[in-house]
């Protein structure tokens, strides 16, 4: 499964656009991105990426920044049409360090 930003779904083959979701969503298909590999897009808006992290970070003691954020909402949205005994796993691809200064951790 790849994620992508709602806002910039080129990888879907929808236009570029802007997101605040780091790291993600560059603006174009990178050179090393193969389409043959990967099962399903899935885009997550900016908005719940920054929304997981937050709750990430409440509820779980995970300070994590917004790319993590999306890849847990597509995880979960994965996870909500499989049998409840299939493990599904992602990974937590920063640290919410950089964002605490940031709109992310500012409340």
């Amino acid at each position: 499964m790849a994620v992508e930003p709602a806002e910039s779904p080129v990888l879907s083959g929808g236009p570029s656009g802007a997101h605040n979701i780091d790291g993600i969503g560059v603006g174009f298909v990178p050179p090393l991105f193969r389409r043959s590999e990967v099962d399903e897009i899935l885009t997550v808006s900016t908005a719940d990426a920054k929304a997981m992290a937050r709750r990430l970070a409440r509820e779980e003691a995970i300070l994590a920044g917004t790319s993590t954020g999306a890849n847990v909402v597509a995880a979960l949205r994965v996870a909500a049409r499989l049998a409840p005994e299939v493990t599904v796993a992602t990974i937590a691809v920063d640290s919410g360090l950089r964002y605490l200064s940031t709109d992310l951790y500012r409340n």
